[in-house]
């Protein structure tokens, strides 16, 4: 018994039902065919495929998780362990890559501005790895640490509750008055003129190609951040720093010399 599916100008593909060998072959149009009857492909079996065909996947020739469809944005089917199986969980993981995304790209500029300007002397501004132990005029550590608590305590709440009952933290009242100030498009999105002052991508259910470009530096930021991380610990000075010795000597100064020399 041979089943055959295919869709117009697509290879077809010819499998036994009692052994898993499997034939490719050329469709001259788009049909089925099952023990030599033959029926036409509606257009929406065609689409499925070439849309199956052309999603791009973070390792190519992958068949993707079926929990992971592409809807999501920056979706390439990357789940080797399976963690977002779970519908819910599948919801809170997607939100908290957002929100590290977003604490990692603030981070990197953060530090690269900072360093850029100590390296050049504009502003004696410690290295990015030593700033939490110097002592500030304005307050103490202890009181500039308690202040940063409540206040990102107080917003993470905030967002909890929206991403718990979408929609929540936009009713009157629930927000001392400012609700139509941090007006928020969907879970994960905040808007309103505090928050979107230049109006971008206002119809957030269809702004796809924004919401991936985000995802998609706020990845590479992350990246970034575990190369300061270990950048410090092996060097001991800023990324600024780093750049400068390494194009100094591009041949010679680089990461493989750099572990090497650590090491010995």
């Amino acid at each position: 018994m041979v089943a055959v599916a295919v869709g117009r100008g697509l290879p077809i593909q010819t499998r036994s039902l009692f052994n898993s060998k499997s034939i490719d072959r050329a469709s001259p149009g788009g049909r089925v065919s099952w023990l030599g009857h033959s029926a036409a492909v509606t257009p929406r079996y065609r689409q499925t495929c070439v849309a199956a065909q052309q999603r791009p996947t973070w390792l190519p020739g992958l068949d993707p998780p079926p929990y992971l469809d592409g809807t999501l944005a920056g979706d390439f089917g990357f789940d080797p362990l399976g963690l977002g199986e779970d519908p819910e969980n599948l919801r809170w993981y997607v939100q908290a890559e957002l929100v590290h995304s977003r604490f990692a790209m603030l981070g990197v500029l953060g530090i690269l501005v900072t360093d850029l300007l100590r390296v050049t002397g504009i502003s004696k501004i410690p290295v990015w790895f030593e700033a939490g132990a110097v002592k500030y005029d304005l307050a103490n550590t202890q009181t500039l640490f308690i202040v940063q608590l409540l206040l990102m305590g107080f917003a993470e709440t905030k967002r909890y509750m929206d991403f718990v009952s979408p929609g929540s933290q936009a009713k009157e009242g629930s927000f001392f008055g400012l609700e139509a100030s941090l007006e928020g498009l969907e879970p994960g999105y905040p808007g309103g003129p505090l928050l979107n002052p230049l109006g971008l991508a206002k119809d957030i259910k269809n702004a796809h190609d924004s919401k991936l470009k985000e995802i998609k530096n706020g990845r590479l930021a992350m990246v970034a951040m575990v190369g300061f991380f270990v950048q410090a610990s092996v060097t001991h000075v800023g990324p600024i720093d780093n750049l400068v010795e390494h194009l100094s000597n591009p041949w010679h100064k680089t990461i493989i010399q750099t572990i090497a020399n650590s090491s010995s």
